[in-house]
């Protein structure tokens, strides 16, 4: 059965910017602290933006094509590439369906500090992934297990389904942007807060990666000149 609970607000961007409509969850009054998921062990690093708070979960009506995302660096981590472990978002089970449906995960270059070209998977749409087992808000998570070619990159998550047969992404209660939250709507990335702010604040999203340092990308060696001859015989 459908939770009522929601609040459904019609975004107002620039003319054919924007046809999409939002469902939000009842924000909490003085959000609670949510503790984190723990990092596996000394040599992974958690990437994040969120500060470990959460105000509501969002899910779009028109599900196919919206993507959320946060953008992170590893510039700071003194290594020459991260290996992508696993992809995290804060989500709820019990909303707006009380069932998990699924969504589609993808990283994305980020090169001129904007969102781009799809990195991961190689192919296809995204990688699609339906959380099981926790029920109610529970951070959920998959395996990624790719070595990144970029410094900078996205992560996101695709809401895939339309609304109410969807899993939400949620944000944190920091009413300060922190500009590396992102949306995707109809063929354009924007700042995420720029698509919300006639229902603000939304801001952060709950939305993070853990990486694995000292990785290096394998060199591609050479042909042999015997080998481009007999390319050419």
């Amino acid at each position: 059965m459908k939770i009522r609970s929601a609040i459904a607000v019609v975004l107002a961007l620039a003319p054919a910017a924007w046809s999409g409509d939002l469902a939000v969850d009842g924000a909490c009054a003085g959000p609670p602290r949510v503790t984190a998921p723990a990092a596996f062990d000394q040599a992974t690093t958690e990437l994040k933006w969120d500060e470990d708070t959460f105000r509501s979960s969002a899910a779009w009506y028109t599900g196919a094509g919206a993507w959320v995302g946060n953008d992170f660096s590893t510039a700071t981590l003194k290594t020459s590439h991260v290996k992508i472990l696993k992809f995290r978002m804060y989500s709820r089970g019990d909303w707006p369906n009380n069932v998990w449906d699924g969504f589609r995960v993808g990283l994305f270059d980020f090169a001129g500090n904007v969102p781009g070209s799809r990195l991961w998977p190689t192919a296809g749409g995204g990688y699609f992934f339906r959380p099981s087992g926790p029920s109610g808000h529970a951070w959920v998570e998959c395996n990624v297990n790719w070595i990144c070619p970029a410094v900078k990159f996205v992560a996101a998550q695709e809401q895939y389904y339309d609304w109410p047969n969807c899993d939400p992404w949620s944000v944190d209660a920091n009413d300060t942007f922190r500009e590396h939250s992102w949306n995707y709507y109809a063929g354009v990335w924007s700042p995420l807060n720029r698509a919300l702010i006639e229902i603000g604040p939304f801001y952060n999203l709950k939305l993070r990666v853990t990486v694995e340092t000292g990785h290096t990308i394998p060199a591609v060696e050479p042909a042999s000149l015997g080998r481009v001859k007999a390319l050419y015989n």
